[in-house]
């Protein structure tokens, strides 16, 4: 009976220390005071309390702050500020130091006047655990999402009970499926679960598109020895990989249409002045680099307004490269027409005026251009599929430039006197058009549009004197193989040589695939040597 009484006390003791450590914790000093000490139990107390006593947006940035290394205490005795604690992103390039409980700050003189509040293994999965709890009871279906996404995988029983009854009430739909998702892994992989409960989770997880399914199934297959198990993860593991598949040739062809669209914006002013008015024209490389600098001018004298000063780049590269096109026109161009040699030497020469005019002017280094808030990130469709927005805008700005090019052929008086001039200029001559203006307004017009597609590969690439070098080559395959003096060959030629490039590039490599498709394109004009879409009548004739 005495030893039963000892024991009574004894456990009556650890329990009254236990609550008076707890107590021992009842404000801002004792909580600092917990977490400068060297006790974990102490620090789990603390993180008890700091939960249960203070809001979300107060014990949130702490325990986030803990967990990656950003939570320090002050550490000078003569100060005020001596074991305050404060949050420091990153403290080796950080100026000021931010109070977890005020909005004071304290400028950082010396780094070694804060010291990092440590942290254990132990301590890291509850801090993990209690964070994630918090973006779970969040209002925000965005924070609930991440929070979830967080703990994906995640053993701890008690995590995944929280989430269960978290499930029953949820509204969010995509937070809703990531919960089944939580559930339905912890399920497949817990051994104390019937054998029907797993085959059925697994199934479930094998619907998912998510990266953790094939950690899961991977898991499942190289340990699990029950046959019906084993089963269930490669059924679910096939499934897995056709979705992977299918997004991964979606993703390609959204590449390739991509690529595509640079090409036709590259190639589409060559499609004017090499197509319509037969000049090869080797400094249209150059007149797109003019139209990526008046980007790069304009996002100088509107450093605040990145987005408004890319649009109104725009039409300034128009009128910048189309008044070049026509100095260069009305300079040499129409010198030379009918001798197409001297034509290409002529272009090719001013290819390296230009170059070095921007290299005295802006010097020889590339130079970045901004891009505009609304054009970065990508278009998450599922955890398989995201569209990058820069790229999804270029599909967009090319077809919209193909547009306008078209209606500008087809619609204007402009664009019929071009069509007239470059079907029989002698008669064009004798119904009282003025060839000569006409030919200065084509080679504006597609030194123009050059122009124009460099605001768009501003985007893409660094802007640098010798950019335009890598896009005259495909511009002339583009204009080639599409059909000279066709637009409409252009654009399918453009899109068709980006597909096949993206289609290429994970079997032959990038510089392979364009080996073949140049080879692919030399072989093509053997047998069509007009291309895809000749022109015909009197224009295919002379």
């Amino acid at each position: 009976m005495k030893n039963v009484l000892n024991v009574f006390k004894a456990l009556l003791l650890m329990a009254v220390s236990a609550q008076l450590a707890f107590a021992g914790i009842t404000d801002e000093a004792s909580f600092t005071k917990a977490l400068v000490g060297k006790k974990t139990s102490d620090k789990e107390l603390a993180i008890d309390w700091v939960i249960e006593t203070q809001t979300e947006d107060v014990s949130k940035p702490i325990l986030d702050g803990w967990l990656n290394g950003n939570l320090y205490y002050f550490n000078e005795k003569q100060s005020e500020q001596y074991k305050q604690l404060y949050l420091i992103q990153n403290i080796k390039t950080a100026t000021s130091a931010q109070s977890v409980w005020t909005d004071s700050t304290l400028n950082i003189e010396k780094t070694r006047q804060f010291k990092k509040v440590r942290v254990n293994n132990k301590l890291r999965g509850i801090l993990r655990g209690e964070i994630a709890s918090i973006g779970l009871n969040s209002s925000n279906p965005d924070v609930r999402y991440k929070a979830v996404l967080d703990l994906l995988g995640t053993k701890d029983s008690a995590i995944i009970e929280r989430i269960a009854e978290l499930r029953a009430n949820e509204s969010d739909g995509k937070v809703a499926e990531l919960m089944d998702l939580s559930l339905a892994i912890f399920t497949s992989l817990n051994n104390s679960a019937t054998t029907e409960d797993r085959v059925a989770s697994i199934e479930r997880v094998g619907d998912f598109k998510h990266s953790v399914v094939l950690k899961t199934l991977n898991q499942l297959l190289n340990s699990e020895q029950d046959p019906s198990i084993t089963a269930a993860a490669e059924r679910a593991m096939d499934s897995y990989q056709q979705s992977q598949a299918l997004y991964s040739g979606v993703e390609t062809v959204f590449f390739g249409l991509s690529l595509g669209s640079v090409l036709v914006l590259a190639g589409i002013g060559l499609a004017i002045t090499f197509g319509v008015m037969g000049v090869i024209n080797m400094a249209h490389g150059e007149l797109i680099m003019i139209g990526a600098y008046t980007t790069y001018v304009l996002q100088l004298l509107m450093p605040n307004h990145i987005g408004l000063a890319l649009i109104l780049s725009i039409p300034a590269a128009f009128i910048v490269s189309g008044l070049v096109g026509i100095v260069i026109e009305r300079s040499v161009i129409r010198h030379l027409y009918g001798r197409p040699l001297e034509t290409l030497l002529a272009t090719f020469g001013i290819s390296l005026i230009l170059q070095q005019a921007v290299r005295s002017i802006f010097s020889p280094l590339n130079r970045s251009v901004s891009t505009p808030e609304w054009m970065s990130g990508a278009l998450q469709l599922n955890p398989m599929l995201s569209l990058t927005y820069n790229r999804l805008y270029i599909i967009l700005f090319c077809g919209l430039v193909f547009m306008g090019l078209l209606m500008v052929l087809k619609k204007t008086p402009l664009g019929l006197q071009v069509r007239a001039v470059s079907q029989n200029r002698g008669m064009a001559r004798a119904m009282g058009i003025r060839s000569e203006r006409v030919d200065a307004m084509t080679f504006g017009l597609g030194s123009g549009v050059a122009g124009v597609a460099g605001v768009a590969l501003s985007q893409l690439t660094n802007v640098g004197p010798n950019m335009g070098q890598a896009y005259i080559i495909d511009s002339f395959m583009v204009v080639v193989f599409g059909g000279v003096g066709n637009l409409w060959g252009t654009l399918v030629a453009g899109l068709s040589l980006g597909l096949f490039n993206k289609i290429l590039e994970p079997w032959a490599g990038a510089v392979l695939a364009k080996i073949l498709v140049l080879v692919f394109i030399i072989l093509f004009i053997q047998k069509r040597p007009r291309g895809l879409f000749p022109q015909r009548g009197r224009a295919a004739e002379g």
